[in-house]
């Protein structure tokens, strides 16, 4: 981990913690099966052949949910390939055609042009029993290099313009979808947003130039507001124009602007007390500050687990949509009382809460969990942790409410909590109050 990274998580936490130009004939005889273009969506490998190159299953993963069709009686399943061919007249079709001689059905081509040669990315259909060795064996023997293959699902089938539109439609409602959207569109990789002043110490971070950088297996791209996006995927290397759309999307971003749902939800506590439950941001930091001042030193030092002086100082890093999502709790007369974020960390999801003490033992914590963990499992979060001291005995019975498996595990001293996500949202957890419902994403049943 780099000292910038390191930073950055410490902010986080509060602690140290991790295209070839195709013949026309070539092109009219493919599009005649009814090619879509498309973009790949990352889930399990599944293994391929040791003499394809093709990348193999890491070790303790499984391959992702298959596709199946019964289309003329015979179970078929879905899978992504993506092969380099020599940029030659018939080499596409050769390929193609040593493919129909097993069965296999070319369901969409997209392809990648390199100065080597051509990298296509295909959508097959093949029959059960054919194996993925038996599939990139068969494209090795085609001329096909550098093959790698997974499990595809339904959800490949959709058409790719449309589901670029609807990220860039998710991203423009909400600065926090950036590195969901990113992450759909380029499949499983790792993306870290780091701001251009490391929070905490006051340093820079690198810089990277306006046009981004793209380093076989790293792709950097400038922060709307002048930090580096990193997109990580070692398994397998972006093409120029994998890197081409990302940056588009981040130009989109920037152009936009800070932006979040501005809907809410007004909760009645049992004592008849009102709060609102919302989205917060930035401009939330003065009011966050405040409430800061009227916690008190042991409620700051379960959530930050450093030097409290320093606690005001993370405040604009964690509020940020750019690493997360927040949401806050409001009482009638405007004070934010309580504050619950949902942070990117890489592969992982951090949850975290804070509830000023005179608000505390009313179930406000569990609420904000809740929520957050609901958001996870809509953004495709396998599972969320969250950082405490054992002593935190609110956070340890709110993570264990949520009713998922939960590991602990003690790090440095202080206690991680990990609830592995079911596929199901968690609902959040009832209060005893009469919900007053609102239009937008935060209401619900």
């Amino acid at each position: 981990m780099t000292s910038n990274e390191s930073d950055v998580r410490r902010a986080a936490n509060g602690r140290p913690v991790h295209h070839r130009r195709r013949k026309a004939a070539e092109l009219a005889a493919l599009f005649t099966a009814g090619f879509h273009s498309w973009w790949s969506r990352r889930h399990g490998h599944a293994p391929p052949a040791d003499d394809t190159g093709a990348r193999p299953l890491p070790e303790g993963e499984q391959a992702g949910p298959s596709g199946t069709d019964t289309a003329d009686d015979e179970a078929s399943v879905l899978w992504r390939m993506r092969t380099t061919v020599k940029d030659e007249p018939g080499s596409l079709a050769a390929l193609c055609t040593a493919l129909a001689g097993h069965r296999v059905d070319i369901l969409s081509l997209q392809t990648h042009p390199l100065a080597e040669g051509t990298v296509d990315e295909f959508l097959l259909r093949s029959p059960e029993e054919l194996s993925a060795n038996e599939i990139t064996h068969t494209v090795s023997q085609a001329g096909g290099a550098s093959t790698w293959i997974e499990r595809a699902d339904a959800h490949d089938l959709v058409d790719g313009p449309t589901r670029v539109l609807g990220l860039a439609t998710r991203t423009a409602l909400d600065a926090a979808e950036l590195p969901l959207a990113l992450r759909q569109l380029l499949g499983r990789c790792t993306i870290r947003s780091l701001p251009a002043t490391a929070p905490g110490s006051g340093r820079g971070q690198d810089g990277v130039p306006v046009e981004g950088a793209l380093e076989d297996t790293v792709m950097r791209l400038r922060a709307p507001e002048g930090g580096v996006i990193t997109v990580e995927r070692p398994y397998l290397p972006f093409t120029p124009t994998e890197f081409a759309r990302a940056r588009a999307l981040v130009e989109l971003d920037a152009r936009l602007g800070p932006r979040i749902p501005r809907s809410q939800d007004v909760l009645t506590l049992s004592e008849g007390s009102d709060i609102t439950v919302r989205r917060a941001d930035t401009d939330d930091l003065d009011a966050a500050k405040a409430m800061h001042a009227r916690c008190s030193a042991r409620t700051l030092g379960m959530r930050y687990h450093g030097p409290l002086g320093d606690a005001d100082r993370y405040l604009n890093h964690l509020l940020s949509p750019r690493f997360g999502r927040t949401l806050a709790v409001q009482t009638a007369s405007g004070k934010v009382v309580g504050l619950g974020h949902l942070l990117w960390d890489g592969d992982e999801t951090e949850v975290a809460l804070l509830v000023e003490d005179a608000w505390q033992r009313r179930g406000i914590g569990g609420e904000l969990l809740g929520r957050l963990v609901t958001m996870a499992v809509e953004a495709g979060c396998s599972s969320v942790y969250a950082v405490t001291q054992s002593s935190n005995t609110g956070m340890v019975a709110a993570m264990r409410g949520l009713g998922l498996p939960v590991d602990y595990q003690v790090e440095e001293g202080t206690l991680v909590i990990t609830a592995r996500l079911d596929a199901t949202p968690v609902a959040a957890a009832r209060l005893p109050y009469e919900r007053e419902r609102s239009e937008g994403w935060l209401a619900r049943d």
